[in-house]
């Protein structure tokens, strides 16, 4: 039942990559292609320590591209908004 639960997880995780691509702000950097390459290196996996850090690691790869975004929009926001002091 172990390995159908980290199937499920691997594959909610890459579904939720694959979303978070579509939005993805430079398009050179080929975002579905690396997460496709980077799941299919990864099949053939089957200790249970490798499968968890690999899931992590795409855990983390998740966080960052959601920061990025929030990043990107809290720079839009800003320029958008300018701050009534002028800087130095």
């Amino acid at each position: 039942m172990a390995a159908n639960s980290t199937r499920i997880r691997a594959l909610s995780l890459y579904k939720d990559l694959l979303r978070l691509g579509k939005d993805y702000p430079d398009p050179s950097y080929d975002y579905h292609g690396r997460i496709r390459r980077m799941f299919e290196n990864n099949r053939h996996l089957t200790n249970e320590d490798d499968i968890e850090k690999a899931l992590r690691l795409g855990d983390y790869i998740r966080k960052e591209t959601v920061a990025l975004y929030s990043l990107r929009k809290y720079r839009h926001l800003k320029r958008m908004y300018p701050s009534s002091t002028s800087d130095p």
